[in-house]
């Protein structure tokens, strides 16, 4: 499904075409831009159910006519479309789902799903409050101020509701995590009336020669660091601030004194749509504090677009200012650098609750941060002085 096409990720995409998988390239949807985000995964999902249908359909009447090796075996769905479920049932095929987070967060799921379908719980009125719940999948107590900005607005939790209950439906869940990580949460879940769940994680693309190539300059300053001494901030491919929050995290930086590599992206525009990624700066020097390259010049590197797995491989690495999403969570657990915690959406408040309180891989910066707020609220600035103090530790 080609949303927001991306020569990056269509050259990955090209490059795999000479193993054995084989990629069916569905129509674009070309009136995604005008859709809110709330509304946007339902509407994709209705979109695409008769293009993947067909296509479904035609692989499995390939199937029936040729040798049973390459018979259609089933479905593998991504988590936010198990409504397909019903097209594998349909075709006689069982539905697994591959689930990207962790085990935690998907007992969060169906916990949530409980408590709006058994105890008449709205969720989203708990949005101004710190009430505490007792939820399986978690050693500790967790505050609703760390529950899901999706989960807390009203337009939008029918949405997450739906996913869980099509998440019940699956022959099983396989989940990119670990046994030894979430023990807890994978035992958790088979007292939750889930489907069977299979750890199959840490699932990492670790082949990072090439990005250290097309990286050399990075690599090059980081061969002249001391080991662990840098910190890493990176926000994933998703994470950006606006102009008054980039200032007082680089003030923090320069406060704190530590050699620092920062991945710092502007916000994609609104008109581009809800799933529109960060882009790099033409000049960056714009959105910093002035003369802020130059007094950092000896000890930092501004960079646009980072080649994570290359970065935090590195032995230069001590520290890592992360959003906690899953797959850099894991990324820095492979290669053991410390994370101080800085969610921005999604389920990254509960990752870092995990790794916070839970696990003890990491420090706070602020968990409870939402930059895609709640409502018309403005979005906090996180002060330098929060910041500073979070690396520091």
């Amino acid at each position: 499904m080609k949303l927001n096409p991306e020569a990056e990720l269509d050259a990955y995409v090209h490059s795999l075409t000479a193993t054995r998988i084989k990629f069916i390239h569905l129509p674009p949807l070309e009136t995604h831009k005008d859709l809110c985000p709330a509304n946007f995964i339902t509407t994709l999902v209705q979109t695409h159910v008769p293009l993947v249908k067909q296509a479904a359909t035609n692989i499995f009447q390939y199937s029936t006519s040729v040798l049973d090796s390459h018979r259609l075996a089933g479905f593998v769905l991504d988590m936010f479309f198990p409504s397909f479920i019903d097209l594998g049932n349909e075709l006689g095929v069982p539905s697994y789902v591959f689930y990207a987070s962790d085990a935690a967060f998907l007992g969060f799921q169906f916990y949530a799903l409980g408590l709006h379908d058994e105890q008449n719980v709205n969720i989203f009125e708990l949005k101004d409050s710190d009430t505490e719940f007792t939820i399986p999948s978690y050693l500790n107590p967790v505050s609703s101020k760390l529950f899901p900005t999706v989960m807390l607005k009203p337009e939008s939790l029918p949405m997450m509701n739906t996913l869980a209950r099509g998440l019940r439906k699956a022959k099983g869940i396989l989940i990119n995590t670990f046994w030894e990580l979430e023990s807890h949460a994978i035992s958790s879940l088979s007292e939750a009336s889930a489907p069977p769940v299979y750890p199959v994680g840490p699932i990492l693309n670790l082949k990072s020669e090439s990005e250290v190539h097309q990286s050399s300059d990075i690599m090059k300053w980081l061969d002249e660091q001391p080991p662990s001494s840098v910190v890493f901030l990176c926000f994933g491919s998703g994470g950006s601030f606006k102009g008054d929050q980039v200032k007082e995290i680089a003030c923090a930086l320069e406060q704190s004194g530590h050699r620092f590599l920062w991945s710092l992206r502007q916000p994609p525009e609104p008109s581009k749509g809800p799933m529109a990624s960060p882009t790099d700066y033409d000049d960056a020097s714009e959105v910093l504090p002035k003369g802020f390259l130059d007094r950092t010049h000896g000890i930092g590197k501004i960079i646009g677009w980072a080649l994570q797995l290359a970065i935090l491989g590195h032995p230069a690495i001590g520290g890592f200012v992360s959003h906690c999403g899953w797959n850099l969570t894991l990324e820095s657990i492979w290669f053991e650098v410390p994370i101080a915690a800085w969610p921005i959406f999604a389920e990254q408040q509960l990752n870092a609750f995990k790794l916070v309180r839970e696990l003890g891989l990491a420090v706070e910066i602020k968990m409870d941060y939402r930059r895609d707020g709640i409502g018309s609220d403005e979005i906090e600035i996180v002060s330098a002085k929060t910041i500073e103090k979070g690396k520091g530790a």
